[in-house]
């Protein structure tokens, strides 16, 4: 059972890996055994607003000061299975790519330098410790990476609704790691033999050797998370973007270029309706 949060913090997708209890070391494993048992286990609503009620603290706190001890829970074939939030590690991670982002005059005064050099240099402390680390959970935002979606099958696709109670809309896609990676192995394949390296193989490549880092009983989940409230209920009804990724590359794969060409123009005017969203007043 989740806690339903009564804020809702748009707008940001996720990539998240649940892992089996077998894949954590042994003291860690107890932990999430005794968590995923629990009654109510936060959502990732609740965990954004615990994100951003940090950042509006005074002095900002750009990082947490100790790693979160929350996940989140899934069950596959019976076999119980959780993500961790890493929230620390992913916000040293993110905090790195800030400045690709915003204007330093924009950086400066939501995370003055001073926090922002506290917490790099924590993060060097700590990555000399732990060279292995790696977060279960990779976000985007205002989008939902064209490369996330070739680890799905349309089939794959979950929608669900805003419920009456006032639950929010779930669109998201889950399946075994054996097939994310199988997708994406013969995916890349079929790009290389058809078209230059670009910004979508490196993409690809880039996620690969994320997913070689955890079991291989795992779950792959890609979750609209706020994105959801960025798109009216026809829309994400209609929504097909995994079939048509999947489309676009087996029409390369035919040597098809028109019909590949028809996928991806459906797939970018699609998102680029979200991205655009951003700017708006």
């Amino acid at each position: 059972m989740s806690v339903v949060s009564s804020v809702l913090v748009p707008y940001a997708s996720y990539l998240r890996v649940y892992e089996p209890l077998a894949a954590f070391p042994e003291a860690e494993r107890a932990h999430w055994a005794r968590y995923a048992a629990r009654d109510s286990i936060p959502t990732a609503q609740d965990e954004l607003r615990r994100s951003l009620a940090d950042l509006a603290a005074t002095p900002p706190v750009g990082v947490p000061a100790h790693e979160s001890a929350d996940a989140f829970v899934a069950e596959a074939d019976g076999v119980v299975c959780v993500c961790p939030w890493r929230t620390r590690l992913r916000g040293w991670l993110a905090l790195d790519g800030l400045t690709d982002v915003f204007p330093a005059s924009v950086l400066d005064a939501v995370l003055p330098p001073v926090v922002r050099g506290q917490a790099l240099a924590d993060h060097e402390r700590w990555a000399e410790r732990n060279p292995d680390a790696r977060p279960w959970i990779r976000t985007a935002v205002w989008q939902v990476p064209v490369r996330w979606f070739v680890l799905f099958s349309d089939e794959e696709r979950e929608y669900l609704a805003a419920g009456e109670d006032g639950a929010p809309p779930v669109m998201r896609y889950r399946t075994p790691m054996v097939q994310a990676r199988r997708r994406l192995a013969r995916s890349l394949k079929t790009l290389r033999e058809t078209m230059e390296d670009g910004p979508l193989t490196e993409g690809l490549v880039d996620v690969g050797r994320w997913l070689e880092e955890f079991h291989p009983r795992a779950l792959v989940e890609l979750d609209y998370g706020g994105l959801v409230h960025a798109l009216p209920a026809e829309r994400l009804e209609e929504d097909r973007s995994a079939a048509d990724v999947a489309e676009g590359i087996a029409a390369l794969r035919a040597g098809d270029a028109e019909s590949a060409s028809a996928a991806y123009t459906r797939l970018a005017e699609r998102w680029k309706a979200v991205r655009d969203r951003q700017f708006a007043n």
